[in-house]
């Protein structure tokens, strides 16, 4: 099924890298979402003091089919408006509020980043990890756990694939990277110096590069050959861990890995119940000694 929201996130995380009069047409929208939704692209044009021609651009400039999407977009956004207020932690707060504003947030990160996945970018990442000889993930920090969930899923496929979460060791792997590898750089801001040089490396080795960033254009989004996104929340002040921006990435990865799961299913179950197997088999083994 399409997504059929997520309107409003793009205008808010694209405004400032738009030129000015798309900028005067997302300024216009972002504060009459419910007029917006019945207008034709001259009326817009004419209301915001700018063109058609510039609200078409704007469209273009959102990775958007026309303006028939992004005001089904906007139409879904106002269908199901979520405002969270105080997300963050306050003093001595009942567990049962943490319980909410910490499940609310999370929801509200997953659905977004569900509404901002390209599915033409994520075919292409499918594509080429199905086709890969190695898979090399590459994060630091918060983004690291990523990479090691990530390379843990695809080794259960039997995807040789690599986890690096050190600049040096990533380095060296990529080094030896060639046409037939993927290298998959992964950092919530899109500016992690760390990450921004391995996909420069693995470009210059010839390998394809996948990059996983917060939405919008940033260092490593623009040097990757295959952009996926995640939602560009900001962390609240006591979730500075990176919370949010992990468990966006994880789904991501997650719909990535079920995504080449279905390309090769047959296989896929053959890997999957063997490993399972293995793992059953050495935990019976350990059951075994402790009985005796």
């Amino acid at each position: 099924m399409a997504i059929s929201n997520g309107g409003l996130i793009l205008l808010k995380e694209m405004r400032e890298q738009l030129p000015p009069s798309e900028q005067k047409i997302a300024d216009y929208i972002l504060s009459h979402p419910e007029k917006v939704a019945t207008m034709t692209v001259s009326e817009l044009g004419e209301l915001s003091h700018t063109s058609g021609a510039a609200v078409t651009r704007l469209c273009k400039s959102l990775n958007l089919k026309g303006f028939q999407e992004l005001k089904l977009r906007i139409i879904g956004d106002l269908g199901r408006k979520i405002e969270l207020t105080n997300r963050d932690i306050k003093p001595n707060e009942p567990v049962s509020i943490t319980i909410q504003k910490v499940t609310d947030l999370a929801v509200q990160t997953l659905r977004e980043t569900a509404e901002l996945i390209d599915s033409k970018q994520l075919e292409l990442a499918v594509n080429a990890i199905v086709n890969a000889k190695n898979i090399h993930f590459f994060g630091v920090g918060a983004s690291g756990i990523s990479a090691v969930d990530a390379q843990q899923k695809f080794l259960r496929i039997n995807k040789p694939s690599t986890a690096s979460t050190d600049l040096h060791m990533g380095a060296t792997i990529v080094a030896n990277a060639t046409k037939d590898d993927v290298v998959f750089g992964i950092s919530f801001s899109g500016s992690t110096f760390e990450v921004e040089k391995i996909i420069e490396l693995a470009n210059q080795k010839g390998a394809k590069t996948i990059s996983l960033t917060k939405y919008g254009q940033t260092p490593i989004s623009q040097l990757s050959q295959i952009q996926l996104y995640t939602s560009p929340n900001r962390e609240a002040n006591f979730r500075s861990g990176a919370t949010s921006s992990r468990l966006a990435q994880l789904h991501v990865m997650d719909i990535l890995f079920m995504s080449v799961a279905s390309k090769q299913f047959d296989t896929t179950i053959q890997y999957l119940d063997e490993t399972r197997e293995a793992i059953e088999s050495f935990q019976n083994q350990q059951n075994q000694k402790r009985k005796n």
